[in-house]
């Protein structure tokens, strides 16, 4: 009974099968490894045939397989061999066991739960190493070279230039772009429905050039691409020219954070301004205590600022809501404002257009929030938001489509976002068309 159940436990630990061929002929445990011997066994057919004799082993060979609490497993599996006495060739007997992963020294279902890691989840060989007990550059190598199927890819000759996924489209798309390596840009158009998981992937395209993206993207059937209805996208005119040639039908939505950025740059531009003037007042004062010999005190708020880091720590109240502000929030801003009235201008504008995205659900009541709107730009005169409002007036349709069904471009923000903390955690891009076959590996097809 007691043998069984060893037995039922070593037939969960141990690859499938490898105890129909294999004994245990011994166990070592280090502080790190544990070492699990398996002999073949007998062959009663051979052992009992007077032409055959069974001459001891071959050389071990090491597998290493699943860890187990922490410890690093290694098989030592040894082949029994034989020797036909008539000719005195040596040799082993064929079985029906694949117990190595091709290319590799990993156990077939290790080897195959490494590969579904690096394909479903975006993690380095370095995480697997520390996790699994492997050596990560080795097997870096293993799964590009064997494991992964990449040399053999279908989209490989011109990966560096684009790829095309057209199977995930559908009628929600995004289209952005991102940088991979040393500041070059791609262009990425990604179906929104599939929200940055498994067949989310549509198209890669390298660089940002209209008409580059606009042949790839031609590439997929007119009838899939005339059944876009959506595509939501930045302000970029290239990106405009793209979907209006490859998605006719299709309309254009203009992300509303990327306006709304627009809105608290001009704002943030202004806080820079008045900080730099800061700067220099604060050293023109220090140079008149030296001219007279004084020690230099600066003036400091009723909050313990000084002007300079008054305008330094307001940063980033300025890009919240005034109800979102902690009670040291509130005091900054109220001394920010009375000393700087246009940063309040500018922070009143600035907030006024977040709350006509965030309130009004209705596009005919948008259009006339937003005609309010530009009324209130021009009553205040100030150059940035002047040339806001120009931007705004010549994208005006696209901003407004944001209503039909409040789309907005995060997808592919997210996506890239992805593709960033991916590349970070990589410590950068070695190989370009690798990572983007990676990326393909997680994005474009099925899990």
């Amino acid at each position: 009974m007691k043998n069984d159940y060893l037995n039922m436990l070593a037939s969960l630990v141990l690859p499938a099968q490898i105890l129909d061929y294999f004994l245990i002929s011994g166990v070592e445990q280090t502080s790190q490894e544990i070492h699990i011997s398996l002999d073949e066994k007998m062959n009663s057919k051979l052992s009992n045939d007077e032409h055959f004799e069974s001459k001891g082993f071959m050389e071990a060979v090491n597998v290493t397989d699943f860890p187990i609490r922490d410890h690093k497993v290694i098989l030592k599996i040894r082949r029994r061999r034989w020797t036909d006495l008539r000719t005195g060739k040596s040799f082993s007997i064929p079985i029906d066991l694949d117990v190595v992963a091709k290319g590799t020294r990993y156990s077939k279902e290790f080897g195959a739960f490494l590969k579904k890691r690096m394909e479903t989840s975006p993690v380095t060989c370095r995480t697997l190493e520390e996790f699994y007990h492997i050596d990560g550059h080795t097997f870096e190598k293993q799964y590009k070279e064997v494991l992964s199927g990449y040399r053999n890819w279908e989209q490989l000759s011109h990966a560096g230039e684009w790829m095309l996924f057209p199977e995930n489209m559908g009628p929600y798309l995004a289209i952005d772009e991102t940088s991979l390596s040393n500041g070059e840009l791609y262009t990425f158009v990604t179906n929104r429905d599939a929200c940055t998981r498994e067949c989310s992937l549509v198209a890669v395209v390298a660089g940002t050039k209209s008409e580059d993206v606009i042949a790839v993207l031609q590439r997929i059937d007119e009838e899939s691409r005339y059944a876009v209805k959506e595509v939501t996208l930045d302000l970029s005119d290239s990106m405009r020219k793209i979907v209006r040639t490859a998605f006719p039908e299709a309309s254009r939505v203009i992300d509303r954070f990327h306006i709304q950025r627009l809105a608290c740059d001009a704002v943030q531009e202004l806080r820079i301004k008045h900080r730099w003037d800061a700067i220099q007042q604060a050293n023109e004062e220090m140079e008149e205590a030296k001219r007279k010999n004084e020690d230099y005190v600066p003036y400091r708020y009723s909050n313990g600022d000084t002007r300079r880091e008054l305008l330094i720590r307001s940063r980033y109240l300025l890009f919240k809501s005034a109800d979102k502000w902690t009670e040291k929030q509130k005091q900054r801003a109220a001394i920010l404002f009375e000393e700087y009235p246009d940063i309040k201008k500018a922070y009143g504008l600035c907030h006024s257009l977040r709350m006509i995205f965030s309130k009004n659900t209705i596009k005919d009541a948008a259009r006339l929030a937003m005609a309010r709107w530009y009324n209130k730009v021009e009553e205040a005169g100030m150059h940035s938001f002047n040339v806001i409002a120009a931007t705004f007036y010549e994208h005006y349709d696209e901003i407004l489509n944001f209503y039909n069904h409040r789309s907005s471009n995060a997808m592919a923000e997210s996506f890239n976002a992805k593709i960033k903390l991916f590349r970070a955690n990589l410590r950068g891009v070695a190989d370009k068309k690798f990572f983007l076959f990676r990326i393909a590996k997680l994005y474009a097809y099925p899990h």
